[in-house]
């Protein structure tokens, strides 16, 4: 045996490779290296035998878990649950993996190393809270809007092979009365194309109609949890139901895990990347990266400020006659956005004071 595999601190780091039915871990040495590695189910008893298991090789630094909000959410529960530091691992770096190969243990030995060697710092999200079920419902609503807009396009696509005063009836009708008016349809035989396409349109207004009131009862229900958990970003300029709902699922229920105003920028893809190389010193390109959704809504309520709101409007007149292109003005703008929402995530409803 080597002497140095023979050394131990009594200080280990776990690394978790999650999947649907088992998780993979590895406990890591800070001296000693890689001392063992586990498969469990994805049940209680399998996470009680991780813990005890990783307890046995001495004091349990932090978990490093990969994808804490998918396969791994029920696991980083548990050992938040029990006291455990849990760390976001993140996907292995592409270049080793293709230099070491990949494979269950070697994904959770990454996972550990990265924890060890500080590159993975990022603490997962609660989800225990008002926003985790914020992220439900979205999940439900957005899901009920891409089928809403997708019977909307069929029942558009069929009206074209319609009868002459069918189509005339429903030419100027909104998608609303459109929808009322073919679920109306009586069609009382089934023996001609023609009838066939008048039950098919009556099927699809119905099902249109269903999914609307769904989206509108679900659309309710987020409103009302977004008033319990922040009610001041909604008083915002620009910020309506569906932006607020986009920036507390990236937040999470404890956004003080969230560090600092520039973190959170980085998060929604809004901070500049510096490129400078030799005598290019000091230039910038726009990040490309971060979550998209919330860079999405951010996007919409600058330009809905641009177009409504007076302090904007000025502020885009001033900076335009010095010179910036309006595509510069929108990443201003943006990033005074993300700068005023980081502070309003972090303050409490009910006293107004501000978590550092």
């Amino acid at each position: 045996m080597n002497a140095l595999e023979s050394v131990r601190s009594g200080y280990v780091v776990v690394g978790v490779d999650t999947h649907k039915h088992i998780h993979v871990a590895a406990v890591l040495d800070t001296v000693g290296g890689i001392l063992a590695t586990l498969t469990i189910p994805t049940e209680t008893g399998g996470f009680k035998k991780l813990e005890a298991w990783a307890g046995g090789f001495g004091k349990v630094i932090a978990f490093g878990i990969e994808g804490t909000g998918s396969y791994g959410a029920t696991l980083t529960s548990f050992l938040r649950r029990h006291g455990h530091k849990v760390v976001e691992a993140g996907r292995p770096d592409r270049r080793a993996r293709r230099q070491n190969g990949k494979s269950d243990t070697l994904d959770a030995e990454n996972a550990a190393r990265s924890v060890l060697a500080g590159f993975a710092t990022a603490i997962p999200k609660t989800a225990d809270n008002t926003v985790e079920m914020i992220r439900q419902l979205k999940i439900v609503h957005d899901s009920a809007v891409t089928d809403r807009s997708a019977s909307m396009i069929s029942m558009k696509a069929m009206l074209v092979h319609a009868d002459d005063s069918l189509r005339r009836e429903t030419s100027r009708m909104s998608p609303t009365k459109l929808a009322r008016h073919l679920a109306a349809l009586r069609p009382r035989r089934l023996e001609t194309p023609a009838d066939s396409l008048r039950h098919s349109l009556r099927s699809l207004a119905r099902r249109w109609q269903y999914l609307d009131a769904e989206i509108k009862e679900l659309r309710g229900s987020i409103e009302k949890l977004i008033h319990v958990t922040a009610p001041q970003l909604l008083e915002q300029f620009g910020i309506g139901i569906d932006t607020a709902a986009e920036i507390l699922i990236v937040a999470g229920d404890n956004p003080e895990r969230i560090r600092s105003e520039a973190a959170f920028a980085k998060l929604a893809g809004i901070s500049p990347i510096p490129t400078g190389s030799g005598m290019t010193s000091g230039r910038h390109r726009i990040n490309r990266g971060g979550h998209r959704q919330l860079n999405a809504a951010i996007y919409r309520t600058v330009i809905v400020r641009m177009q409504f709101h007076e302090p904007t409007i000025a502020y885009v007149t001033r900076r335009t006659a010095e010179g910036k292109s309006k595509r510069d003005i929108i990443r201003c703008l943006k990033r005074y956005v993300i700068r005023e929402v980081y502070h309003l995530i972090k303050m409490n409803p009910r006293t107004g004071e501000i978590a550092t």
